[in-house]
């Protein structure tokens, strides 16, 4: 969180959460070759110098990601992928951020390495038991954070009652996590 990183938005997804902020990117976009990505990587760079790349959706991992992955790592960039947890990651990524999202939580074994960060977006139903049995699947010394859905009042009010309540069952995993980027609005 913080540094600086350029996001390649991909489309589909295989889940319809309520709270989704990029409801575009369920099923809108356009298939473009990999030659074409990067092309528009490099350019991106050019404003925004980062090593980073984070390949996001929707659920980047609907799609065949290995060859985008692949030809990414050859122009030495470090990869993240933010994925809900319910498919099989790609083993050259550098970073996951794990978001599981509601009903069931899935978390796919095939998420757990490179695990990073896990994230749970602050939504109206999340509990505290919630939080916890997520906290118990995931990897100790992995951060979870917990994001507010949006800037409103009750979702932020919301994201600093659970942080308080889970410190004392786990003061050093779990964490307050705000989307930077609407803060500053960098787009």
């Amino acid at each position: 969180m913080g540094c600086p990183t350029l996001f390649v938005r991909l489309s589909g997804c295989n889940l319809r959460c309520s709270f989704c902020d990029t409801r575009s990117a369920w099923e809108d976009g356009e298939e473009l070759p990999v030659p074409n990505i990067l092309t528009a990587v490099e350019e991106l760079r050019k404003d925004a110098p980062t090593e980073w790349i984070c390949l996001t959706g929707g659920e980047p991992l609907t799609q065949n990601i290995r060859p985008l992955v692949e030809s990414l790592k050859k122009k030495g960039y470090s990869i993240q992928i933010e994925t809900n947890g319910t498919l099989p990651s790609v083993s050259s990524v550098d970073w996951i951020t794990l978001s599981p999202k509601p009903p069931d939580y899935v978390i796919h074994p095939g998420c757990l390495i490179p695990l990073r960060e896990a994230k749970l977006v602050v939504t109206r139903e999340l509990t505290e038991e919630i939080i916890h049995d997520v906290r118990t699947r995931i990897p100790a010394g992995v951060p979870l954070f917990l994001q507010p859905q949006s800037m409103e009042k009750w979702s932020l009010r919301k994201a600093e009652q659970l942080l308080r309540s889970c410190l004392n069952a786990h003061p050093a995993d779990i964490r307050l996590g705000l989307q930077l980027h609407l803060l500053y609005d960098i787009r």
